[in-house]
């Protein structure tokens, strides 16, 4: 059986989950929802870093310690993946004492096989990006780009890993595997990084106790990068399963942001080579959700709110710039899916941003792509075809017709859906399933079996359309589980449309007629723009 091993990043886990963090775990989880359609032994790993200086901090600041804070705080995106329907078949976190045994296991290797040494290391260290800064990454007055606070300079001892050794490899490796990296874009920015000459970084710290003790030196801890890209192999066994490791590792699918295109795309296969594995074979760098053309980070987010609250009169009317401005700190999963539904958000983060691309977040984009797809078209199709099959079928329905058009439409829109599912482009896949939506109501439009009297050729019509959306039911489920298990259930089908292996079950003529159809509420009600 073919095995597809997808991650996520593991997410800070003294940020709060905001649709940012939504977009890089829906699309994780649709990919390996479509493989496990396809029949594959899928394992999808997502969770927590929580070690270094800032989360120690944040527990003393809140008057806890480090093990109660972040087992609050990790819970959180627990519940928000929970809430999103997200699959995932393991949450890690790096506090957990099988990562501890991982990267003690991991980092051994790498002394052992002497690419690990003591130095001194100092710099400009920014401690919300937890990285040292090469003057040319810093703003004027050190100050850093990401976070808009200054840099400090730290001077400390402490071990380094020997990435100079590896820049020959590496280009090596790059150009052996051109499909290691995607886009072609952040392969090139990762080989152009790598071909300017790489710099021995530092991988432990002696300033905090909150990490993974150092296996040959108790009085340093791994800094936080370098344990955390270790959960990527903890959660498959490795130092403690052999067996279980070797047979996920590396066909990995990393799915990342741009801002850590470095860590994953540089430190850690060269990492990888230092402890004598193989390179992670695919990583896929996704672009940010911006909002207003700014990246959707907590820092921008919060000084968004306060601008906007400053804006406020003290009745809580606008001032004179108009409306109610929209308080950018409510953009979390729960805030958007209490409004708009689960299924609704999940198909707006697959289809409306390309993987590879940024993407502008906005309150009325996310309206005019549900009263576009979802209650124009997909909503209104099932409830017309359920009406109808009500009022000439007795609401049962019939079967499909061999020899309708939406017959070879409908193999089309599958040949695209699966090559785009493939090449991790959820947003082409979804709009070839929506092509098939399209063709059906035009096909209905064109008919118009409300008016016909009940027979034959209204039979053929009505039972191609719930054929139809059959289909689509099983080529939409991986962005929107819940919605496409209720088509399926009002369609009268046994059992889930993720339960059925592709491509076979998109054949046309799966369904079976004969089956109750229920009409039900309106799945997506019509919204305000």
């Amino acid at each position: 059986m073919p095995r597809f091993y997808v991650t996520t990043p593991i997410y800070y886990v003294n940020d709060v989950p905001h649709v940012g963090h939504a977009y890089a775990t829906v699309n994780a989880d649709a990919l390996a929802r479509w493989h496990r359609l396809l029949g594959d032994d899928v394992f999808f790993l997502t969770g927590t870093d929580e070690h270094g200086v800032k989360v120690a901090q944040s527990a003393e600041e809140h008057g806890s310690d480090p093990p109660a804070w972040t087992e609050r705080t990790s819970g959180r995106f627990v519940d928000a993946w929970k809430a999103l329907e997200v699959s995932n078949d393991d949450f890690i976190r790096t506090s957990e004492p099988r990562h501890h045994r991982a990267v003690q296991a991991f980092l051994q290797r790498i002394y052992d096989n002497g690419f690990i040494e003591t130095g001194t290391y100092s710099g400009w260290y920014c401690v919300g990006c937890e990285a040292y800064k090469d003057e040319s990454e810093l703003l004027e007055g050190h100050v850093c780009a990401e976070h808009h606070r200054p840099a400090q300079w730290l001077e400390e001892e402490n071990y380094f890993f020997k990435l100079s050794a590896f820049q020959d490899r590496l280009v090596e490796w790059y150009e052996s595997n051109p499909e290691a990296v995607r886009p072609e874009g952040k392969r090139n920015e990762a080989l152009a990084f790598i071909k300017g000459g790489l710099h021995d970084i530092s991988i432990t710290r002696t300033s905090t106790r909150w990490g993974v003790e150092v296996p040959w030196d108790p009085a340093h801890v791994f800094y936080v990068w370098y344990d955390a890209l270790v959960n990527y192999i903890t959660a498959i066994g490795f130092g403690e399963d052999e067996a279980r490791f070797e047979g996920w590792w590396p066909a990995v699918h990393h799915l990342i942001g741009k801002e850590i295109l470095r860590f994953h795309c540089v430190w850690w296969p060269a990492m990888c080579m230092a402890a004598g594995i193989e390179p992670p074979a695919h990583v896929f760098v996704h672009g940010w959700l911006l909002v207003g053309g700014s990246r959707l980070s907590k820092t921008r987010i919060r000084q968004a709110a306060e601008a906007a609250e400053a804006a406020v009169g003290p009745a809580g009317d606008a001032g004179e710039g108009g409306g109610k401005p929209v308080k950018l700190t409510e953009i979390t999963p729960a805030a958007l899916t209490d409004d708009f539904g689960v299924d609704a958000i999940r198909y707006h983060l697959l289809r409306d941003t390309p993987l590879g691309t940024d993407g502008e977040f906005s309150y009325e984009g996310i309206t005019a792509r549900y009263n576009a797809d979802l209650a124009n078209n997909l909503g209104n199709l099932v409830s017309r075809v359920a009406t109808v099959v009500g009022s000439k079928c007795g609401g049962v329905g019939p079967a499909p017709d061999a020899a309708s058009r939406l017959g070879p439409e409908s193999a089309a829109v599958v040949a695209r859906a699966v090559a785009a599912w493939d090449r991790l482009a959820p947003h082409e896949a979804l709009e070839a399933t929506w092509h098939l939506i399209r063709e059906t109501n035009a096909e209905l439009e064109a008919t118009e079996p409300w008016k016909a009297d009940p027979g034959p050729v209204v039979d053929g019509v009505l039972g191609s359309a719930l054929e139809a959306l059959r289909i689509v039911a099983v080529l939409a489920s991986p962005a929107m589980p819940g919605v496409c298990g209720e088509i399926w259930r009002r369609l009268g089908l046994p059992g889930r449309p993720d339960e059925v292996v592709v491509p076979e079950a998109l054949a046309w003529g799966g369904y079976p007629g004969g089956m109750p159809v229920e009409k039900g509420a309106p799945l997506f009600p019509r919204r305000r723009a």
